[in-house]
């Protein structure tokens, strides 16, 4: 009983992972280039004016960024400290940790492309109501002030850039090197900041598939609302990346939960934690932090109803490859297992990496290829 247990296990964490595998990799890919190719400071002075244009942009750029809500916060201090409006920040904060690149694709492959479309849309407009909300009816109570005569200091995020706006502008680097920094954020750091929440997610999500008895949820599926208020219950407090948080979804899903809440757990779980709601009522204020709370809430059930009432459910119906091929690892193609293959090994490279680093000049630890921009990283690249 035991070994056909584990047997299922296995069979439904490997087709699930196999699934995704693909869609993760072009997702941390483009994530790459976003970050090597597009400066931040070219985010910044789009951000400054106090108005609705400022908050729109803020949404607009912080949908494909792949960070979760550990990273955004940092980058968020950054671009008001560069002097980026309240309500701009307040949308950034609300847009990114929702969804990215990497979780649009992952969302594709595993929920279909209606869940991949209302997924970015459901994250823009609830920045939009946010970042408004806060641009208009919040104090600016936080700890923290622009500083308009310094803009060329970025933020002292998790990647340590002490390099100054006007330095980067300075050094030119080339194509190629360029190139090699996509590649290396894209595989190495951004693996080690979302790999192992991706991790938990799908051994939680394989543990739903085979431990969840499908009555469970099945029989609260008409009651859609008590389905939004459990997922709530469950996904504010506890922490999971909006990647991570896809394959447990699906599996819910395939139990028995509406689409609507699924919705609702890809967009409050990766949004809002207890981490989360500390800093940024610390750092923002606490009239920030309640429009904070309350847009992503009201957000997030108001995309859920839609889509349990509005929209056809044959649009969100999941093909689980969880639930219909739990027992079918042995199904997966040749290409399928290549996927899985690459993953995995990009995943213990950057873990390795992250466990076996070094201290930068700032007395972080980080790994060996660690994007740290040390101060003659662009001399390097102009050589090559």
């Amino acid at each position: 009983m035991l070994l056909e247990w584990i047997e299922r296990y296995w069979d439904a964490l490997v087709v699930m992972t196999a699934e995704m595998a693909p869609y993760l990799l072009l997702g941390f890919l483009i994530a790459g280039l976003l970050s090597a190719f597009v400066p931040k400071s070219a985010y910044a002075k789009h951000l400054a004016p106090k108005n609705m244009k400022s908050v729109v942009k803020a949404a607009a750029i912080g949908i494909p960024l792949p960070l979760c809500s550990c990273g955004v916060i940092p980058t968020a201090v950054g671009l008001r400290k560069a002097g980026a409006s309240h309500g701009a920040c307040g949308s950034f904060l609300i847009a990114t940790p929702q969804t990215g690149v990497d979780s649009i694709a992952a969302t594709y492959s595993l929920m279909g492309l209606p869940f991949a479309i209302v997924r970015p849309i459901a994250a823009l407009f609830t920045a939009i109501f946010g970042g408004w909300f806060i641009n208009r009816f919040a104090r600016e109570e936080e700890t923290l002030t622009p500083d308009l005569e310094d803009q060329e200091e970025e933020a002292h995020c998790d990647h340590c850039t002490h390099e100054t706006h006007e330095t980067q502008e300075t050094h030119r680097a080339s194509f190629l090197s360029r190139l090699r920094e996509a590649l290396d954020y894209a595989f190495v750091e951004m693996m080690q900041d979302v790999g192992k929440w991706l991790v938990v997610g799908l051994l939680i999500a394989a543990l739903i598939t085979v431990a969840v008895p499908n009555e469970w949820l099945a029989s609260l599926h008409e009651y859609k609302l008590l389905n939004m208020l459990i997922v709530l219950a469950v996904a504010i407090p506890m922490y999971i990346c909006a990647t991570g948080s896809i394959p447990i979804a699906v599996s819910l899903m395939a139990k028995g939960l509406t689409p609507g809440a699924a919705l609702v757990l890809l967009m409050a779980g990766p949004a809002v934690n207890s981490a989360s709601i500390l800093v940024i009522g610390k750092v923002f204020g606490h009239h920030t932090l309640w429009f904070y709370i309350l847009s992503i809430i009201f957000g997030a059930m108001l995309f859920g109803l839609g889509i349990d009432y509005l929209l056809p459910q044959q649009w969100f119906a999941v093909q689980s490859v969880i639930a219909a091929g739990a027992d079918c690892s042995h199904c997966l193609s040749v290409m399928d297992w290549v996927w899985v293959a690459v993953l995995v090994v990009l995943l213990l490279n950057a873990f390795w990496q992250q466990h076996h680093g070094h201290a930068c000049s700032c007395g972080h630890e980080h790994g060996h290829h660690h994007h740290c921009k040390h101060e003659n990283s662009h001399e390097a690249a102009e050589k090559a």
